[in-house]
């Protein structure tokens, strides 16, 4: 664990900005005695935000200021061209510029994405990032990648994604040798498309602990540890996921409120209600990262509540202590020399 941890914090991304981040910030740094958080963004705003909390700056949480903010609907091109002192752009310069370890945005995934991109660069080997991010399941939780970064990979840029997830749950979850799968439309040899046979070789061949291939209902079931596919596939599951989960809240809260006796059963039942909203609360999970990059990026979700913030920002700080983009770097350079090797 690293004595200082020093985190920029995009302050007016997601739907909610400040009236979010700031109270998020203040519980981070009350939870970790070592955080050091930049807040970036309007200052007036920022300051206002502390004042109604009855808080102020301070050396641990201090105020960077950016005069631009990049809108949730922003074109990435846009954002890139024109909004050079937006408070996502600042943030990620601080990572560039060593004054930060990591940078934690809620706003715009697409202009996030680019920006980081451009301003931190890839590690060497690495064609493409990737969104990592995890998800329940009935063993507790897996690693799924890639959720939206890419929509058209091919098998080499699946490996890669595999050796980056293998690395970062490695380090977050303090598995020496996690299982990796690809995901599939069954788990047979034959079946899938050229892409996802093709990693399958590169997979089977390397040290990662490849286990095949899972379909869709093997995310939930916990069968690997880390789960690939690329970005059009991971994206449309994790919506659909999302979907069914709500879904689910919706006809469960229906059917509870039918007449006098369902709510009586829902009071009874209230205890296990709770514990199911627990396990699925998207709150819980909140804190993508973006893997592949010279840099620790973690992207919350643009409408998370504070406490789901907090939990962004605490994966920020395990990906910092771990310093996984140095893993990754180290991890691909082994293997791409044993492949040459043989």
């Amino acid at each position: 664990m690293r004595d200082v941890v020093t985190i920029a914090i995009d302050a007016m991304g997601g739907d909610h900005g400040p009236s979010v981040t700031v109270p998020a910030s203040l519980q981070a740094i009350k939870d970790d005695a070592r955080l050091r958080l930049i807040l970036v963004g309007l200052e007036d705003e920022l300051k206002s935000e502390f004042a109604k909390l009855g808080a102020a700056p301070s050396e641990r949480l201090s105020i960077h200021h950016a005069s631009q903010q990049v809108s949730m609907c922003e074109l990435p091109s846009v954002a890139m061209r024109s909004k050079k002192d937006s408070s996502m752009r600042v943030a990620i310069n601080l990572v560039k510029k060593g004054e930060a370890q990591a940078c934690v945005s809620a706003g715009n995934t697409g202009a996030l994405m680019a920006t980081a991109r451009f301003v931190l660069k890839m590690l060497p080997g690495i064609d493409r990032p990737a969104i990592i991010a995890s998800m329940p399941t009935t063993k507790g939780h897996t690693h799924v990648l890639d959720l939206g970064a890419n929509v058209d990979s091919s098998a080499e840029n699946l490996f890669e994604f595999a050796v980056m997830g293998s690395v970062l749950v490695s380090a977050v979850d303090g598995i020496a040798n996690p299982s990796v799968a690809l995901l599939n439309i069954g788990e047979e040899e034959i079946k899938g498309n050229e892409q996802v046979k093709g990693a399958s070789l590169l997979l089977a061949e390397s040290d990662l602990n490849y286990i095949g291939y899972i379909e869709g209902d093997g995310i939930f079931k916990g069968e690997a540890n880390v789960v690939v596919c690329d970005g059009f596939v991971g994206n449309v599951s994790l919506k659909t996921t999302e979907g069914v989960a709500k879904m689910m809240g919706y006809y469960l809260k229906d059917a509870f409120n039918k007449n006098i006796l369902t709510k009586i059963a829902a009071l009874i039942a209230m205890p296990v209600i709770n514990a199911f909203r627990h396990k699925f609360d998207p709150g819980r999970y909140n804190g993508a990262s973006f893997v592949g990059l010279r840099g620790i990026v973690v992207k919350s979700h643009g409408g998370a509540d504070v406490p789901s913030y907090n939990n962004a920002i605490h994966e920020a700080i395990k990906e910092v202590d771990m310093d996984v983009p140095m893993r990754i770097s180290e991890q691909l350079e082994a293997i791409l020399s044993r492949r040459q090797a043989k």
